[in-house]
């Protein structure tokens, strides 16, 4: 038990380590997470001391996996479905394209360049069609574009970029069956039934009970994602749809949002992000630059040539037009969820999957990089508010 207090001190001394290189930097705290956790995973491998880390203990992975499902459900919160039914056409296409564009252009590279299967191609495609909604929610957060009609829309085109992830990763390797339709379900069931229960809960007890709001909802995305991966889904799926249904219910409570939040930011989100940089295989990138390059410049460009003429036209402002793109060309969850399920069936080698990480890990670091160094729209972003002020004092700041 002293091992597993000793190797959580040690990864949030490196989360406290990246917090600080961060605000220093000026760099987001989620890239920097990744980073770090890259220099420690590659420092870990030359020492011979990888399996020191436990990056693949039963607890490690929990915290992780409850870190990408809270990340999700929050920046579901964020978006009201009344709010954003004006913006319904620019997220449905941005979002498509958003899929289909680096679905099409990884898949080729990876087939006619690569020379890589037709089964390990398609799998190249849709590991790299994903946008990362975790980094993406986590930047929105710290400049405060969450609460912003920019940020909503790009949250709602991420969400439509991932669900064309899942649905096209179901389709072509794990055909639906009986418990894909249970699963659905359920989860359209719940967007009727579960504000009102929510309610009742908040009417009854909210204010009697400690943290009675908290408790409901981790039980509520936890039991989803038990039946999510029950049904051969992803657990961080229905924390989106959750999020989106109690949306108007959590807005009215906005330090209960800012609670959840630094719980999740505080505790769960730097295991989440440092173990991903960590679990990245800096040495396999370094003996084949090559690979990984083209796979990341397919990822890239083609988001890019997919994605920039679509958003120019919804969007005037050149800085929010490249920042909107660049930030869904990002990935993270998904692909490495994908470039994992076809390790598992495999699908692809485990040489293929090192480069399918490390391509899908970078696009999280280096597009966001560029984004916020040179195309920040600073007339949106405000002062952000920190989550662990009373809200006497963020009165004051605003």
């Amino acid at each position: 038990m002293s091992q597993i207090y000793f190797i959580a001190a040690l990864w949030f001394l490196a989360a406290l380590l990246s917090t600080i290189l961060a605000n220093q930097l000026k760099i987001s705290m989620a890239l920097m997470e990744i980073m770090v956790g890259a220099i420690i995973g590659y420092l870990a491998f030359k020492l011979n001391l990888t399996e020191k880390l436990t990056l693949n203990a039963d607890w490690i992975k929990f915290i992780a996996g409850v870190a990408a499902i809270m990340l999700t459900f929050l920046a579901g919160a964020e978006l009201n479905p009344d709010s954003l039914k004006s913006k319904f056409k620019e997220i449905t296409i941005i979002g498509l394209v958003g899929f289909f564009a680096p679905f099409i252009g990884a898949s080729f590279v990876a087939y006619y360049l690569l020379h890589w299967g037709l089964q390990a191609s398609l799998l190249t495609g849709i590991a790299l069609s994903t946008t990362s909604m975790a980094v993406v929610y986590s930047v929105m957060i710290e400049y405060g574009l969450n609460k912003t009609g920019f940020g909503k829309s790009l949250l709602g085109a991420c969400f439509v970029n991932d669900l064309g992830t899942v649905i096209g990763l179901g389709l072509i390797f794990a055909p639906f069956t009986y418990k894909t339709l249970v699963f659905m379900t359920i989860t359209v069931a719940l967007i009727f039934v579960l504000p009102g229960i929510t309610n009742f809960l908040i009417k009854h007890f909210a204010f009697k009970t400690a943290a009675i709001r908290t408790k409901w909802i981790l039980f509520v995305l936890i039991a989803m994602a038990v039946l999510a991966i029950w049904s051969g889904s992803e657990p961080v799926l229905p924390a989106y749809i959750i999020g989106m249904i109690l949306a108007k219910t959590m807005e009215k409570d906005n330090f209960f949002i800012r609670r959840i939040r630094t719980m999740t930011i505080g505790f769960l989100t730097p295991i989440y992000f440092l173990r991903a940089g960590a679990l990245m295989s800096v040495s396999a990138l370094i003996a084949a630059p090559f690979v990984f390059i083209l796979l990341f410049l397919s990822k890239v460009f083609s988001k890019i040539l997919g994605l920039y003429p679509v958003i120019n036209h919804f969007k005037k402002h050149k800085d929010e037009k490249w920042y909107y793109t660049l930030l869904m060309s990002t990935g993270l969850t998904f692909g490495t969820i994908s470039a994992l399920y076809g390790l598992t069936n495999n699908i692809i080698t485990r040489e293929q999957y090192s480069f399918l990480v490390g391509t899908v890990i970078a696009s999280a670091i280096i597009p966001t990089l560029i984004a916020n160094k040179f195309f920040l729209p600073k007339h949106l972003v405000e002062e952000p508010v920190l989550d662990d002020q009373p809200p006497e004092i963020s009165m004051k700041r605003k």
